[in-house]
């Protein structure tokens, strides 16, 4: 043991002191009280930022991050204790063009299932950078541990605080300017994740992530000062990053310790906001004022790192994992939809970002369809699916992806999900089972039909939508005045319940319980 730690702390020592060496230059280092401000660049760029995790199997995690500099050969250490982090696993670091950051990935293999290590990541205490202790995660328990878990699920999540959604509104006002800010009293979705994080193993978030696109319509609707701004490519890239970068900052209490699966949503795509116009100066903004590395998902797919390997998935936009008694599924609902079809982000779709595919024809559905008929239903009896766009939802209009439910609908209907959760829609909306537009008569007691729930309330610059009124008939509940997240509780193999949160305050808005008997 003790020849692993001398090991480890030797390799911690020289990473540091090549920190010193290629940083010592920078006369900031002098004055820095240590501190990061989210959204800025670092005083010294070899500064460990924007940490996230996310499974790689059961004995697997990949921890990522992101620096200002490139790492030839990013390290982890990490161990079963934290004062014997005796082991080290490395990675590699990537960047593409206008992005400020190299993100760098390293998966670790070999671990115990359910078990906590510690983790430190190089570079860690480099000199003029933020003290950050050693950090945590648990790996994932055993497909067939029966033991209850809860799992915290947002969609639709902006900044949050002075660049987002935020106690104020723009100066130039305007019913889509903030049109809900935050009570001055109230807690963001982050806080109270954060305030929360005990509650729940990992958070899966199915897609719109930071919204970082906003910066065009925030600029020319006064929100970064008195008079509105004019965007050019310059101020766009630049302005981009920013945003992305204090959302990646603002998570990364949440997602040092806990890990971010994540799913594509339109908001990643592209960086014109699926075009806007400003009224202000007469301009409407496409695809065109983006760059080369603000495009067709181009953030997205280099920043994460999900379990696609391990899952026979496509990188970032359809995988699947396995977590105790429950089997989740990651799909994208923006492009490579199957043939015949046309997804919303694709050329010529109702948001037509110029983005996919990223796969073959029908590769996505071909994908779906072998690995629901896989899932181990005595091991794994709960199937839960995660996507962006609705389509049943209280809304008219091209938000309703009735592409969507053609493409995915008949293979949850055929193998039997128990649960699928979307956003897109900035509402929550707790739908009763439904196939076909047709009402499960059994409701939760056992349907056939799989349980639809919308939760796109999480919050982001534009506030939250507005339902129709009255409720279609497969709705149960509707709300549109309030900000929250989603809670998972998996009790045990036949009951599973949702809670809806209040991010002000954590009170449960709404909470349902289904009972499945699983006989499969």
């Amino acid at each position: 043991m003790w020849l692993c730690v001398l090991v480890a702390a030797t390799a911690l020592l020289s990473a540091n002191a090549q920190a010193v060496n290629e940083t010592d230059s920078l006369s900031c280092i002098v004055e820095s009280k240590g501190v990061h401000i989210p959204g800025t660049i670092p005083c010294n760029p070899y500064e460990p930022l924007q940490y996230r995790l996310a499974y790689a199997g059961t004995n697997g995690m990949t921890v990522s991050w992101s620096t200002y500099a490139h790492l030839d050969s990013p390290q982890v250490f990490y161990g079963e204790s934290p004062f014997d982090l005796c082991c080290v696993a490395t990675g590699y670091s990537v960047t593409y063009p206008t992005s400020r950051v190299y993100d760098n990935h390293v998966k670790i293999t070999g671990l115990k299932s359910n078990t906590k290590y510690w983790y430190r990541v190089e570079y860690q205490n480099c000199p003029g950078c933020a003290y950050r202790a050693t950090d945590t995660f648990v790996t994932a328990r055993e497909p067939g541990d029966d033991t209850p878990f809860s799992v915290a699920v947002v969609v639709d999540l902006g900044l949050m605080g002075r660049d987002g959604l935020s106690t104020a509104v723009g100066p130039l006002g305007g019913s889509k300017a903030a049109q809900n800010p935050l009570g001055p009293r109230d807690l963001n979705t982050i806080q109270n994740l954060l305030q929360y994080k005990d509650t729940f193993e990992f958070i899966a978030h199915w897609g719109d992530i930071a919204y970082a696109d906003y910066f065009i319509k925030e600029s020319w609707q006064g929100y970064f000062g008195n008079d509105s701004l004019v965007p050019n490519m310059t101020s766009v890239v630049d302005g981009y990053n920013s945003l992305l970068e204090q959302y990646y900052d603002q998570m990364s209490p949440l997602t040092s310790a806990k890990p971010y699966m994540v799913g594509p949503g339109n908001h990643e795509a592209n960086c014109d906001n699926g075009g806007t116009t400003d009224p202000v100066h007469n301009i409407t903004y496409t695809t065109s004022i983006c760059t080369q590395g603000q495009t067709n998902f181009t953030g997205y797919i280099n920043h994460f790192r999900m379990p696609s390997d391990e899952s026979g998935g496509n990188g970032n936009f359809w995988y699947s994992f396995d977590y105790g008694l429950a089997h989740f599924i990651t799909l994208d609902s923006e492009t490579d939809l199957p043939v015949g079809l046309q997804a919303p982000d694709e050329p010529g779709g109702s948001d037509d970002e110029d983005s996919g595919p990223f796969g073959y024809p029908n590769e996505q559905y071909e994908w779906l369809e072998k690995d629901l008929a896989s899932v181990d239903r005595n091991k794994t009896p709960w199937v839960i699916v995660g996507l962006h766009r609705p389509w049943y939802i209280a809304i008219d209009g091209s938000d309703v992806c009735v592409a969507c439910q053609q493409a995915f609908e008949p293979l949850f209907i055929k193998y039997g999900v128990d649960l699928y959760m979307q956003g897109h829609v900035h509402v929550y909306e707790r739908n009763k089972p439904v196939a076909n537009f047709t009402i499960d008569p059994a409701g939760l007691n056992n349907p056939k039909a799989p349980w639809n729930i919308v939760n796109g309330a999480a919050g982001h610059y534009d506030g939250l939508d507005s339902l129709n009124s009255p409720l279609p008939s497969y709705a149960e509940v509707g709300i549109d005045t309030a900000y929250g997240w989603s809670l998972l509780t998996f009790h045990n193999k036949t009951h599973l319940t949702h809670e809806f949160i209040s991010s002000a305050n954590r009170s449960v808005l709404d909470s349902a319980t289904l009972y499945k008997e699983h006989n499969h």
